[in-house]
């Protein structure tokens, strides 16, 4: 039996969902079971999807709407691995916010809107990684943008306003360059479908290409916080509630690098941007993590680390090798996991002292033990120490730069280990600031300063220590005027909480031992996306239309309409068989064997190479075999 029935239910019945609970308003009970059961089921429908993927991609034509003019959604490898990590995030920020009564009755937190965004947010999400064309995918993110402008600034606290409206304004101006650059995809492909763009976009003019491939790379790059477009995020994220921000961190930067992933593998392959982006990668990795070690509040931190480690996604993204690819999506989806348990164990932090400035936080190894423990094993992971998987993604990229060489390739590695330091260092920072020394102990004292032999230097130290303890209170100021009355107090946490985001640090542990399996996942999932035709075949199937009933005109339709029909579906076609990988699998090449030349421009080969040339020989055989059985008059490019 089919799965495409389930592609929908990701993204309708959480939609479904918020409705009811927002007709529920003044039931509080009821909106916290709605959304839990609805979490649980799109969890399970997930993992369906995912397991399913992993024989091919799984293709909806919504409304039995033929491809390239309906709606479609398909899951393969990689959208189906970022959907479960997602859902698996969701759900325990969402049994943490019910633990920390979020969601109840109060003259600061609006009871009747919370669930209902919550869950608008995820349907949001899950579209954004299921469907199958550009226009879709923007109609997802304003989804889940929609959704963040009310949660950022839950609570109508001044912090939380000041924040929300920056988010506002940044993601507004994201909206506006990603609907120009499908304006412009549509103007010279003639279709917005992924499918068809991926050949389409390789026989239009080579200028106009680069254009819509640059305001695409901006749009997604503001949504998925690289430098130099990353300025809003440590503003905005740290003044939400906790489990806000958890979700956040988590999932929002990385539809960025889904949609980045897609841009770059499956519409625009080895089309020369690797330069910018190693340049993009390098600096993010770099500029983030100063930002983070210069702080002095834990959210803000954690906030820089967020930006610092995307680059590591862009490092792969930038070296366009299976290896490289790889170890991208995998450290994708460790990532997701890692930074949203590090958030609610900030939350956990922030509920037992009522701050979580590094200035009067100490002692928490002693007072809360469990706590430790939980901060000490995420901290682990997200430095990437041996055997976690943060250390595994890194170990693939460290493998992939060397393989490439070159400027790019150890320029990256270098960064990436230099990167990888200092978030050691500004963990260790709060280990020691936070868990490890007592509450009462300064940072600096006179008599430490007056141990320095030069007067001036004295001096100079002291202003130091002035500037630093008024950035420190300005930062703290703005971290006291985001939060709400209840979030003030030392209200404790309970069992429930602790329980929410320990189970992330148990997924995170399954994922380190199983990690083997998960990397092979990955992997395919990179060559799903660097051979472009299965995702093409699996959604335009045979005859360009894939599986909608509307694929052929009515026999009473006007004449004009049948023609139009037809001269559709032959252009789709037309499509198919132009493109390079389009053969049958008894004469296709290895995936491995393909990918050693997967990445030269369109049609242009090294007829020199002798591995090569019997691959040109058996893809000449396969284009005769097509054209000689489908009749196209020997039209092989």
């Amino acid at each position: 039996m089919s799965l495409a029935w389930m592609l929908p239910v990701p993204v309708l019945l959480p939609l479904l969902a918020a409705g009811i609970a927002l007709v529920l308003a003044s039931r509080p009970r009821m909106q916290q079971l709605i959304s839990l059961v609805t979490l649980i089921t799109v969890l399970v429908v997930g993992i369906f999807l995912a397991i399913g993927a992993n024989s091919g991609p799984i293709v909806l034509d919504v409304g039995s709407w033929a491809a390239p003019i309906g709606i479609t959604l398909v899951a393969d490898r990689l959208s189906s691995l970022m959907l479960v990590v997602s859902q698996i995030v969701t759900l325990a920020v969402l049994v943490y916010s019910l633990a920390q009564n979020l969601a109840d009755e109060g003259a600061d937190v609006p009871v009747s809107i919370y669930h209902p965004t919550y869950l608008i947010l995820i349907a949001g999400v899950s579209n954004s990684f299921l469907t199958g064309d550009l226009f879709n995918l923007y109609v997802g993110f304003e989804i889940l943008l929609a959704a963040s402008f009310v949660l950022i600034t839950i609570g109508g606290t001044r912090g939380r306003t000041r924040a929300g409206t920056v988010y506002v304004i940044v993601s507004l101006v994201s909206s506006v360059l990603f609907l120009i650059g499908i304006a412009l995809t549509y103007a010279a492909a003639g279709t917005v479908n992924m499918a068809q763009l991926s050949t389409r976009l390789r026989e239009i003019d080579p200028n106009i290409a680069l254009v819509i491939q640059l305001v695409l790379l901006v749009a997604f790059g503001i949504k998925a916080a690289v430098f130099p477009l990353a300025a809003w995020l440590p503003d905005s994220y740290p003044t939400a509630p906790a489990p806000v921000t958890a979700v956040f961190a988590g999932l929002l930067t990385k539809v960025g690098i889904y949609a980045l992933i897609r841009l770059q593998v499956l519409l625009f392959p080895g089309e020369g941007l690797e330069g910018l982006l190693t340049v993009v990668g390098i600096a993010t990795m770099i500029i983030g993590i100063l930002g983070a070690i210069a702080q002095d509040d834990i959210r803000r931190l954690l906030s820089f680390t967020l930006v610092s480690h995307i680059g590591f996604m862009i490092w792969g993204l930038a070296l366009i090798s299976k290896i490289g690819l790889s170890a991208a999506i995998f450290y994708a989806a460790h990532h997701i996991l890692v930074q949203t348990t590090l958030f609610l164990i900030i939350g956990l932090i922030e509920r037992h002292e009522g701050a979580t400035s590094l200035r009067t936080l100490g002692g928490l190894a002693k007072s809360h033990p469990v706590l430790s423990i939980m901060f000490f094993i995420a901290g682990l992971n997200l430095v990437g120490i041996p055997p976690f998987t943060g250390f595994i993604g890194k170990i693939g990229l460290a493998q992939a730069s060397v393989e490439q060489g070159g400027w790019q390739g150890y320029s990256l590695l270098a960064a990436g280990m230099i990167t990888s330091f200092l978030t050691l260092y500004a963990l260790v920072k709060v280990w020691n600031f936070a868990f490890w020394q007592p509450a009462d102990d300064d940072h600096v004292t006179d008599t430490d300063i007056s141990q320095t032999s030069s007067h001036r230097q004295q001096r100079a130290e002291r202003r130091a220590i002035r500037a630093a303890t008024h950035r420190a209170q300005l930062a703290a100021r703005m971290q006291q005027t985001s939060r709400t009355e209840t979030e003030r107090e030392r209200s404790g946490a309970s069992a429930l909480m602790y329980a929410s985001a320990g189970s992330l640090i148990v997924v995170m542990l399954a994922m380190s031992i199983g990690a083997g399996p998960l990397y092979a996942y990955a992997t395919d999932a990179a060559l799903d996306q660097m051979d472009r035709a299965t995702y093409l075949h699996a959604v335009l199937q045979h005859n360009g239309r894939g599986h909608g009933n509307s694929q052929y005109a009515r026999t009473e339709a006007p004449e004009n309409l049948q023609e139009f029909s037809k001269s559709a579906q032959e252009d789709v076609a037309r499509d198919v068989r132009h493109d390079d990988r389009n053969n049958p699998a008894v004469v296709r090449p290895t995936r491995d064997q393909l990918w050693s030349f997967q990445w030269r421009p369109p049609y242009l080969v090294d007829t020199d190479d002798p591995t090569l040339a019997s691959h040109i020989t058996c893809l000449d055989m396969t284009r005769r075999y097509i054209d000689g059985f489908q009749g196209t008059g020997g039209d092989s490019r």
